[in-house]
């Protein structure tokens, strides 16, 4: 990994939002563009152009990994947003999927690598890649996540209980289908590959229970993102981690010591002032401005972007941590309010902050 790429980005000042999705609904033809990859590639290239950064990301399509692991498993794509395992998947289902990780992706899935192909090789641009994490991928997977995972907090095994043997098995088909996608990014030529594990927060894992000693969040969430990350570092390729959920402090200090990702990336409940305190100083903090809530004037007026942007800027400043100010996550379409998310994101990156 070279770390200073990234602490020279943030020693520079760069400001930048995770918004490829707002470039990509300009088009005339946005599903059609999803589904070509030299299209895709391109307004991943316009929206680095418009944002001023080096880095070329994705759209953030956490849906990805979901429909290729069902295609695997021969679920219609018709059922892929609805599907939910009644019950445990059998270990032959686990072993089909991990001995498919050579088979060809589904379109949308292929154009999403192509993309990255096309930064790689057409563009001077840092190819980056997307996907979903292990765990917020199982919790896609199950009906009732939150009591399978809450029922293994207490320290029951799948030997003990169907539905954490579901949760398990559900994790171990979502860290299959993660690293295919993952393996295929890197080989199309990402750099580095963002891993947004949202649902690894608070309310899929009762602090209470991690307080208590439960072993539950190093089960289902550090340990599938570790074997991750070393695959990652096998590649060649570096670990920008995101997880935009609520968080207690030592998810944190997980993450960003025991994960050590290049960029660690929070949403804007975290103080990311704080947070730098729980972070070595090689790992660059990304974000954490209230984009989710740049649609409503009502809850954000224009004038209150600058102000929060500034006071941002001033805090990671004072606490002398590498920081990219940027979204707290994706930076999504509302057709009702594109224009008004444009103008707070251009105030973002543009305003004068002393």
């Amino acid at each position: 990994m070279n770390r200073q790429f990234y602490l020279d980005l943030a020693g520079a000042g760069l400001r930048m939002p995770i918004g490829t999705d707002l470039v990509l609904h300009e088009q005339p033809d946005p599903e059609a563009v999803m589904n070509d990859g030299r299209s895709l590639g391109k307004v991943m290239e316009a929206a680095a152009a418009r944002y001023k950064t080096p880095l070329a990301v994705p759209l953030m399509d956490l849906r990805l990994e979901k429909a290729d692991l069902l295609h695997l498993l021969g679920v219609a794509g018709s059922e892929v947003d609805t599907f939910h395992f009644d019950a445990a998947p059998s270990a032959h289902d686990v072993a089909r999927l991990q001995a498919n990780a050579g088979a060809a992706f589904a379109r949308r899935n292929q154009a999403h690598q192509d993309s990255i192909g096309y930064i790689a090789h057409e563009t001077k641009l840092f190819p980056v890649g997307m996907a979903i994490g292990p765990f917020s991928l199982m919790t896609k997977l199950l009906a009732d996540p939150i009591t399978a995972v809450a029922m293994a907090g207490t320290g029951l095994t799948g030997e003990d209980d169907g539905a954490v043997l579901a949760a398990e098995r559900c994790l171990a088909l979502a860290e299959a289908a993660v690293e295919r996608s993952v393996t295929a990014q890197v080989r199309a030529g990402a750099r580095a590959v963002i891993v947004c594990e949202p649902a690894a927060n608070r309310v899929y894992l009762s602090p209470k229970q991690i307080e208590a000693g439960a072993d539950v969040f190093e089960r289902f969430v550090m340990q599938p993102n570790l074997r991750l990350r070393e695959t990652l570092d096998g590649a060649g390729a570096d670990l920008i981690f995101h997880d935009c959920g609520e968080l207690i402090d030592d998810m944190v200090r997980q993450f960003a010591t025991r994960l050590d990702p290049a960029i660690l990336s929070f949403g804007s409940s975290r103080r990311l002032w704080e947070d730098a305190a729980l972070t070595p100083k090689d790992v660059v903090l990304f974000g954490n401005l209230p984009t989710k809530n740049f649609y409503s004037d009502a809850v954000i007026p224009l004038e209150a972007v600058a102000v929060k942007t500034c006071e941002l800027i001033g805090r990671m400043r004072a606490c002398g941590h590498p920081h990219i100010v940027g979204s707290e996550c994706d930076v999504l379409y509302v057709p009702d309010a594109a224009e008004t998310i444009r103008r707070k994101v251009d105030r973002m990156l543009n305003c004068s902050c002393a």
